[in-house]
């Protein structure tokens, strides 16, 4: 049996309350290795009333999906706890800078100095460089299947990366410090990305921000490496974390070879794996995770 090497280790993630998101999974895979995990979370704001059939609350599709980000992270928290694992959680806006160092502070009050940290966190708006005028007249046909969009503006911009660039560099860099000056030889650190980072159209500040993201990563990890930090990216593919209504999903599953869309699991399998003793020598890389969907490959 390969032991991963993770036993007693501590492990901060960040958007982990959606129970069934990959921050969740992420956190109760640590857990059952016997790590001690805390669970950064960030409310939604969501009126059940603004859905007028109810049903949709309970399948997925954007409704559902905004119901389970809207809540806090205790769930999770408790799940864990009932098996026997450690963990706690806090809530707090990582747009903040402020927060960042007070969020080290609790867990390391609750669970003792951060080992390895999951930036999983992730802010998202739909927004193009499509004038308005033609969203209006085409924004159905154009954008089939997705969320209505706005055009690109500066709080869109703001928006994502306030959370999904510059609050990941701050981590890592809190980190960095923390265990630089603890005199610890010993850290990982695991960003969040997306697959088709590198553009798409109708996400264009969200995929930006994780292009983004991959960049400070590299970055990080060249900088890092003599601490004895790795930095990985993991880049997921669609992943049901119950956003995907049943008639997109089977629309996606003939675009993924391995003919279904992803489970979080899938990607807290991997983002385990690259935080393992197995992963040692690994760092810099971006791992791309998606059953092979968006391959460069004709059909």
């Amino acid at each position: 049996m390969i032991d991963p090497g993770l036993k007693d280790k501590s492990v901060l993630v960040t958007g982990g309350n959606n129970p069934h998101g990959i921050g969740a999974a992420t956190a109760r895979a640590f857990a059952a290795q016997g790590a001690g995990v805390f669970i950064h979370c960030l409310r939604q704001p969501y009126d059940p009333k603004s859905v007028p059939d109810k049903k949709a609350l309970q399948t997925p599709g954007l409704p559902y999906f905004f119901s389970q980000q809207a809540k806090s992270a205790e769930e999770v928290v408790q799940e864990i706890q009932k098996a026997g694992g450690k963990a706690a959680s806090w809530e707090c806006d990582l747009a903040t800078p402020k927060a960042i160092p007070a969020l080290f502070d609790r867990a390391e009050d609750e669970l003792g100095p951060v080992d390895i940290l999951i930036n999983n966190a992730a802010e998202y708006l739909a927004d193009t460089f499509v004038p308005e005028q033609m969203l209006k007249n085409h924004d159905a046909a154009l954008w089939e299947g997705g969320p209505l969009m706005s055009p690109i503006s500066a709080k869109s911009f703001d928006h994502h990366f306030a959370v999904n660039t510059c609050a990941c560099a701050l981590m890592m860099a809190e980190f960095a410090r923390r265990l630089r000056e603890d005199e610890r030889p010993w850290g990982r650190i695991i960003n969040v990305s997306a697959d088709c980072s590198w553009g798409s159209p109708g996400e264009i500040s969200y995929r930006a921000s994780k292009y983004a993201l991959e960049s400070y990563s590299r970055s990080a990890a060249a900088e890092l490496g003599p601490l004895g930090i790795t930095v990985n990216v993991l880049s997921p593919g669609p992943v049901q974390t119950g956003y995907i209504a049943s008639e997109a999903e089977k629309e996606l599953v003939d675009e993924i070879p391995l003919r279904r869309v992803g489970r979080p699991e899938d990607i807290a399998d991997v983002i385990l794996f690259l935080a393992s003793e197995q992963a040692r020598w690994m760092t810099g890389q971006v791992i791309t995770v998606h059953g092979g969907h968006r391959m460069a490959l004709g059909r």
